[in-house]
């Protein structure tokens, strides 16, 4: 089990848009464990590459349920629709949480550790999860799409 540093803003590989990646190798599967064993120590539901400093585009996600855990490896989202509105954080930006509207459905398709092409459908909660850490690949931060601002003591409720 290693634990990697997470980056916070305003360090400039967050706002980086991120290679592919095109070796698909034991290095790869390491860094994957690795981001997988960061997210949960950090207790966040995703992780993308930038967040460790590394400016490739992989992604992981788990929010806990049936899907488990979830590598996105070069994703490409190819449909949205719908709309929801909810709260989001992001480990690079500690306490900070706010509202972002995002599509409720979204297709995303992507290569998993090995390199095989796969696509996921998800909505909710696992599409805004797909949707924060691919955005992340693309130097985007959720506080670009903040509607509105809470306090850690309004998150609780």
């Amino acid at each position: 089990m290693t634990i990697l540093k997470i980056v916070e803003h305003p360090d400039p590989v967050l706002e980086t848009e991120c290679e592919p990646v095109t070796a698909f190798d034991k290095k790869l599967k390491k860094l994957i464990n690795d981001m997988f064993d960061t997210m949960y120590d950090a207790e966040g539901v995703g992780l993308a590459a930038p967040q460790i400093g590394i400016a490739k585009q992989i992604a992981v996600v788990d929010v806990g349920d049936e899907e488990g855990q979830i590598v996105l490896i070069n994703p490409v989202v190819t449909a949205a629709t719908g709309s929801q509105t909810g709260p989001e954080g992001c480990l690079s930006f500690p306490g900070l949480f706010g509202e972002v509207e995002r599509p409720f459905e979204v297709t995303v398709k992507a290569q998993d550790e090995n390199g095989k092409e796969f696509t996921i459908k998800a909505n909710d909660f696992l599409a805004r999860a797909l949707l924060h850490e691919i955005d992340h690949l693309h130097g985007i931060l959720f506080t670009s799409k903040v509607i509105a601002y809470y306090e850690n003591e309004e998150m609780e409720r």
